[in-house]
């Protein structure tokens, strides 16, 4: 069975995106990039809801080819577009760079994907991921907290019926302030 883990950049007060889906706030070092970066390699397949995967394939499947990109960027973007991945959207209709289209149950999927062999899964998108955190399908969280408040957006967290317990695997502290954080779900 494949791990799922939720992995996101946070703000101090709770926020994946600040009001109007601003996430100027979010921009990593090089150190933390290349943690991401190294993430993106070692990931299985990546799950994304629409409006994450929409900012992604704006921007990484051609960032390798801009003027000034930088190595790190090269790397992250040839990563990234080789990474297997699936869209969760009953709103889009096409997908491209290694990646397949989910319009069904998005829950189901999920399941039936955890169940496959493979490598470790990361899922990104705050709706996805408040759709399989309900449901009790997230086995870790990676969460990248920056020292901003924002005051609003949209929550990492999202409402949930019952509590889930967690066991602190790591912590580190990268330039500027930014502490990763990982947790388990004891189950």
């Amino acid at each position: 069975m494949r791990k799922l883990t939720f992995a996101m950049n946070m703000s101090l007060d709770g926020y994946i995106a600040a009001p109007g889906d601003d996430l100027g706030w979010s921009m990593p070092s090089d150190e933390l990039f290349q943690w991401w970066s190294d993430r993106v390699d070692a990931t299985g397949l990546a799950l994304y809801g629409r409006g994450l995967w929409e900012t992604m394939s704006s921007h990484w499947p051609t960032a390798d080819k801009q003027p000034g990109a930088t190595p790190a960027a090269i790397e992250f973007a040839g990563r990234w577009r080789d990474m297997p991945k699936v869209v969760f959207s009953s709103t889009t209709s096409t997908v491209d760079w290694n990646t397949r289209l989910v319009t069904g149950d998005a829950v189901t999927g999920i399941t039936r994907l955890k169940a496959d062999d493979g490598g470790p899964m990361d899922i990104g998108g705050a709706t996805l991921a408040a759709a399989a955190m309900r449901a009790g399908l997230i086995d870790g969280y990676a969460i990248v907290t920056h020292p901003v408040l924002v005051g609003g957006g949209t929550p990492f967290f999202t409402a949930l019926d019952n509590w889930v317990n967690l066991s602190l695997v790591e912590t580190r502290t990268f330039p500027d302030g930014v502490v990763l954080t990982r947790y388990e779900t004891r189950r």
